[in-house]
């Protein structure tokens, strides 16, 4: 089968019970339903079922809208509390990325993307500072500069997010990804981006907090550096996981080469991550996540 052949990809959580399997399967493979791929876990400690499963899209006889509207039949059977989704892999995935100064993570995704590596439409990068607009619209891509005033101007700061705010809901993305952007998101925008925002920080928290953690680590003779992709909720850093990694480091190296690693495990953890979100391999429930 073509790698890039159409898709459907249908999500699900509910509360585990026997036939829940069978009940899904047996509705795809009635309407003649190719399941390509298939992934089920149940979480003992909240006794929950989720599943992820792909389907030819040649193999049903009707399109997602109808996919979707004969679904919610089998959903509302399985259990009213069950948590669905269906998507279509033939609509390529809308992304906008805000950045601040530091490059490494939006050079890392405009490779991946211009490569096709990452097959996403990536529609814009905004910008609180103009360093990043060159190498952005190198690549063909709209870079947007919103610069954001001192913390002595609250007013000003709420406005710049306003315009940002704007800026992204032009696009009606499916993910907002801030690879280093350096800012806190007001509560309004956590909640209006809730499960689309990922954001992309070391993992030293909540060890090595506040300034210059890597200066902090280094003192503190660590042995591991890594980074933590997660979803942005209005508590700050502590959003549902998707992706983390570790590289190890010893007493050979020195700050820039921590940094250097650090910003290498970063750049990898979120296209991981980005990846995961826009093939709807992650199932979020609470706090925690599964990840097909």
């Amino acid at each position: 089968m073509p790698p890039n052949e159409r898709r459907y990809v249908l999500t699900l959580g509910c509360p585990d019970r026997t036939g829940i399997v069978a009940r899904i399967a047996s509705f795809l493979a009635e309407r003649g339903g190719w399941i390509i791929e298939a992934g089920y876990h149940t979480d003992p400690d909240t006794g929950w079922f989720f599943t992820r499963q792909e389907v030819r899209a040649d193999s049903l006889p009707f399109g997602v809208d109808e996919l979707r509207e004969r679904f919610a039949e089998v959903a509302d059977q399985l259990d009213e509390r069950t948590e669905w989704h269906v998507s279509d892999t033939g609509r390529r995935r809308r992304v906008v990325i805000l950045v601040s100064k530091e490059g490494h993570c939006l050079h890392d995704l405009l490779g991946r993307v211009g490569s096709g590596e990452l097959d996403v439409d990536l529609r814009a990068v905004i910008g609180n500072h103009p360093h990043l607009g060159p190498i952005t619209e190198a690549h063909g891509i709209p870079f947007h500069h919103v610069p954001f005033p001192s913390s002595k101007d609250p007013q000003g700061k709420q406005d710049a997010f306003a315009r940002i705010g704007e800026l992204v809901e032009a696009q009606d993305p499916d993910a907002i990804v801030l690879a280093r952007f350096m800012q806190v998101l007001p509560p309004e925008l956590c909640r209006a981006w809730q499960g689309r925002a990922l954001n992309i920080h070391h993992s030293f928290l909540p060890s090595f907090a506040g300034a210059r953690p890597y200066h902090q680590a280094y003192q503190r003779g660590v042995k591991l550096v890594g980074a933590t992709c997660h979803y942005v909720t209005a508590d700050l850093d502590a959003g549902p996981i998707i992706e983390q990694d570790v590289t190890r480091v010893d007493h050979t190296d020195s700050v820039p080469d921590m940094v250097r690693k650090g910003r290498d495990i970063e750049k990898i953890v979120l296209a991981r991550g980005l990846r995961a979100h826009v093939e709807d391999r992650v199932l979020v429930h609470d706090q925690r996540t599964v990840i097909f």
